[in-house]
């Protein structure tokens, strides 16, 4: 019997109890948890800034112990496209796992896991979306700033 894959994607700057949830869930749905982690550029593109660099968010994400393998996004400086339909191509998750707010109609990688097989999950973790990285980020400066 083959290897149940299970895939997760996000930027992870900085991650937070709700990423811990996601990824706690996810593990649960497979055997091996593949966790598609957006690099520099495309956090520089979504949100203008980089808090934590990629190599470090890769390191931490390697350490949890529900993460099989971390496979860095491969987008260029200002992407146009800001999907992980790349990767999951090569990767051929049988399980493409997302927690928060996400659904079938705002995420573009909807096409691409019909194509491969690829099974959606939405809902994934614990209490939906509880925690953001912006939010948290913007406290973080509110409180330097004495907002």
């Amino acid at each position: 019997m083959s290897k149940i894959i299970v895939a997760v994607s996000g930027g992870f700057d900085p991650i937070h109890i709700g990423h811990i949830r996601l990824m706690e869930a996810a593990k649960k749905l497979g055997d091996e948890l593949v966790v598609i982690l957006n690099n520099d550029h495309w956090l520089k593109k979504k949100k203008r800034f980089i808090f934590m660099p990629q190599q470090e968010r890769k390191e931490i994400l390697e350490a949890l112990k529900w993460v099989d393998r971390v496979v860095l996004t491969a987008h260029k400086a200002s992407p146009k496209d800001m999907s992980v339909c790349s990767e999951l191509r090569k990767i051929r998750p049988n399980i493409f796992a997302n927690g928060g707010d996400r659904t079938y109609k705002n995420i573009p990688e909807t096409q691409v896991c019909k194509e491969i097989g690829c099974k959606m999950v939405f809902g994934v973790g614990r209490g939906g979306k509880v925690q953001s990285s912006s939010r948290l980020l913007q406290k973080f400066l509110d409180g330097c700033t004495g907002r």
